[in-house]
């Protein structure tokens, strides 16, 4: 017994001498540690194995935005996650309070209450992950009586609290970590350079950035320029690195931006370009400004002078955006004159004898002037339409932008004006300003004062009263987005991707109009718009253009419809075609023969959902065999619009809210989510900002119904089954339905569920 007591004590000596040993390694290292990326990212492993734990952060303090924030990789890459310095958080409490806090079950409610009543675990990780947290030990990182951040050891893998030993070892370590903070500069001593912040994460080392800025001088380069081609250092990083130097904000160029035409009034644009800076917006009585280097005491006094106010708030950017931002406040080096400014002179106009409304014609500048406003105004709002409308009964003209897929009144101009506005627009568009009776429909090319060319679609419709409405749909011509914007889930992007690289067959893209299928049929075409293809598009209007691609503009009037265009495509040497829309049963069947003989074929249908596709057309009479060959997949899309991501509001939903989604979902499949409903399920609403115009709604996202036609897809199609019963079989199969996607969109966070029933019935 006594020599298995002594054994057992020995042993218990050794394991405590390794452990210490162990412990002056890690704080070995954090102190040789070159900055603070590899302290936050490369130490944590050792931290892990000395606790015997799963999981360790370690978090450090941003004191001028109030916040701790740590890193962990993603891949290759090296990502942030900050969190707010209060008590609404674990490792808030422990920032803000200056408390070590050991916690036996971070789901345990009632143990966090008894240490803050308002503490709370945040599960939103642990969702996403899988991962059940259940002890932590947090403890604070000081130097001096200096708050440096925050150590964090989570998950035991043995069973039990947190002991005594592990508390002294974590302070130890705490201890070595703010030393370190300090050391490697972070505090005590000032910043030397706008872009030591590279450096501290480890994205450029300090000899490189010595060296980049003689080479920079050399080059006669700008440094920033410079780092981001012969560093590859990436302009997010830069901008990081400047919201840390100057604690303000890096302000991105934005062509959106309304056109302060009044701050603008006395500034001439040449002196703006070279000065570089340029004023943004007047909000609270104070001017906000953008500026290359916000710490030039001269430019800031000469600025507040110019600008007659000290209560000047200042942003910066780099030059290439202020440049952006000047040439586009400038048309021609005169100030945009603004809405109020254009109907005063109307209404100046109106007060004038007249004996009626012809006497004001589509030639009068100031018509002109309007017109033009009413188109870039629409651009800077990002609307997708202008909708032109007299009204009778109000005595006036209501134009209204449709903006995230949602209509919202804009101006109105006064009655007597109508004719003339809508003449305007006809011109414009090579209508004729004589026919009033009989709708017409027309294209215009706009050119806004960056230079930047636009085209809309014209239609005009007789409404009562003599009166005309007319629709102007924007068509930008910007560049192809990735198919991985497309804000498809994993599981169908990674399906999606696999029927790219078929050689032939058919896919579709389905949805009512304006649901973003061109868009994603262009996005899909990029994937696999590579040299050793020839494609053939044909389209009505040619909305998107690509490099590498024919494209071809379907007229009808001229007998060039989409089934002609197709015919010919098939004379011409094609790897891949895609036809804008089948509309009828010409148009689909030369598909489908296409795919049928070595083609990979897109094209768009207007039907709800991704099984009505396939009942859709062979309703049109298309063979059932050659349709089930044929088929590789049906995406069904809808837009739905996203929550701000500055404002959008947490709360719990009531369980009758909970009810609702789940069986919107199927009870059964939402079940397999593993989402119960507790105390802590989150969801998130709108809120309203200024950055999403007071709505809490900002951007549009797409929810999809991807189909695969797998053997048993194809039996049912050979024997034209009904909706139902394709329906329930491509679900058995993993097919998530438009409403299920769009509510997982609802559970991460991205929309809410109003919003995706608006745009989804089933």
């Amino acid at each position: 017994m006594y020599e298995q007591a002594k054994i057992t004590q020995v042993s218990e000596l050794e394991e405590k001498l390794f452990l210490r040993k162990t412990l002056i390694d890690i704080t070995n290292q954090i102190h040789a540690a070159q900055n603070i990326r590899q302290i936050l990212v490369d130490l944590k492993d050792g931290i892990k194995k000395l606790f015997n734990v799963y999981s360790v952060n370690i978090y450090v303090l941003d004191p001028f935005k109030k916040e701790v924030y740590s890193m962990y990789l993603a891949g290759s890459q090296v990502k942030e996650i900050r969190v707010p310095i209060n008590n609404k958080s674990i490792t808030g409490y422990v920032a803000n309070m200056g408390k070590t806090v050991n916690i036996a079950d971070a789901y345990d409610i009632k143990e966090l209450k008894a240490i803050d009543q308002e503490l709370a675990f945040d599960t939103v990780w642990d969702r996403k992950s899988g991962y059940r947290t259940k002890q932590i030990l947090a403890a604070p990182i000081f130097y001096g009586n200096t708050l440096m951040g925050v150590i964090q050891i989570m998950n035991k893998k043995r069973p039990g609290k947190f002991g005594d030993d592990e508390q002294r070892f974590l302070q130890e370590i705490a201890d070595a970590l703010g030393i370190a903070f300090y050391s490697q500069g972070r505090y005590g001593k000032k910043r030397r350079t706008p872009f030591d912040y590279l450096v501290s994460r480890g994205l450029i080392k300090e000899e490189e950035l010595e060296r980049a800025w003689d080479e920079a001088r050399e080059q006669k380069d700008a440094m920033e320029s410079y780092l981001r081609w012969q560093y590859n250092i990436r302009k997010e990083d830069i901008a990081k690195s400047f919201e840390d130097f100057y604690h303000c904000q890096y302000i991105q160029f934005n062509d959106k931006h309304p056109i302060p035409g009044e701050l603008l009034k006395n500034l001439k644009r040449e002196y703006l370009r070279r000065e570089l800076w340029v004023p943004l917006e007047k909000t609270d009585g104070s001017i906000r400004v953008i500026v290359d280097d916000p710490n030039n005491i001269l430019k800031r006094d000469t600025i507040e002078h110019i600008l007659k106010t000290k209560n000047v708030k200042y942003d910066v950017s780099l030059p290439e955006d202020i440049i952006k931002f000047i040439d586009l406040f400038y048309q021609t080096h005169v100030v945009d004159p603004s809405f109020d400014d254009i109907l005063g002179k109307l209404e100046v106009v109106e007060e004038t004898p007249q004996e009626n409304e012809e006497n004001i014609t589509e030639s009068d500048s100031i018509i002109i002037q309007l017109v033009n406003k009413i188109i870039n105004d629409a651009c800077l709002r990002r609307a997708s339409d202008i909708h032109i409308e007299p009204n009778v009964a109000k005595k006036n003209v209501g134009i209204r932008y449709r903006i995230d897929g949602e209509c919202a009144l804009y101006q109105t101009v006064p009655y007597n004006y109508r004719s003339a506005i809508v003449s305007r627009i006809k011109i414009m568009s090579n209508l004729n300003i004589t026919e009033r009776r009989r709708p017409q429909d027309g294209k215009i090319k706009f050119y806004r004062p960056t230079g930047k060319e636009i085209e809309l679609r014209v239609a005009t419709i007789p409404t009562e009263g003599s009166a005309e409405d007319v629709v102007l749909r924007i068509l930008p011509k910007g560049e192809t987005l990735p198919l991985e914007a497309m804000g498809m889930s994993k599981e169908n992007y990674g399906e999606m991707l696999k029927l790219l690289k078929k050689p032939y067959g058919m896919i579709l893209v389905v949805g009512p109009t304006g649901a973003g299928k061109t868009t994603t049929l262009h996005a899909a075409l990029r994937h696999i718009n590579t040299p050793d293809k020839k494609i053939w598009t044909a389209e009505d209007p040619v909305e998107i253009t690509q490099d590498g691609l024919r494209q071809v503009q379907v007229q009808p009037k001229i007998g060039l419809d989409f089934a002609a265009a197709m015919r010919a495509f098939l004379r011409a040497d094609p790897d891949v075609i895609m036809v804008g829309e089948m509309r009828d049963f010409e148009t689909a069947k030369i598909g489908i023969e296409a795919s049928l003989t070595g083609h990979l074929v897109f094209s768009t249908l207007h039907t709800n959902s991704s099984p009505e596709t396939i009942v859709r057309l062979l309703d049109m009479g298309i063979d059932p065999l050659n349709f089930a060959d044929s088929l590789l997949g049906v995406l069904a899309q809808r837009l739905v619009r996203t929550l701000c991501p500055k404002c959008k509001e947490a709360y719990h939903p009531t369980r009758k809210q909970y009810d609702e989604i789940a069986e919107s979902y199927g009870i059964k499949h939402f079940e397999k989510l593993d989402m119960p409903y507790t105390e802590d399920f989150t969801l998130y609403r709108p809120k309203g900002c200024d950055q999403c115009d007071k709505t809490g709604l900002k951007g549009r996202m797409g929810i999809h119904e991807l189909l695969i036609n797998t053997d048993e897809i194809k039996k049912l199609i050979e024997r034209h089954k009904t909706v139902e019963i394709i329906r329930e079989k491509a679900i058995e199969e993993g097919m998530r339905t438009l409403l299920q996607d769009g509510i997982l969109k609802v559970l991460q966070g991205r929309t809410d569920f109003m919003h995706v029933r608006k745009v989804c019935i089933k």
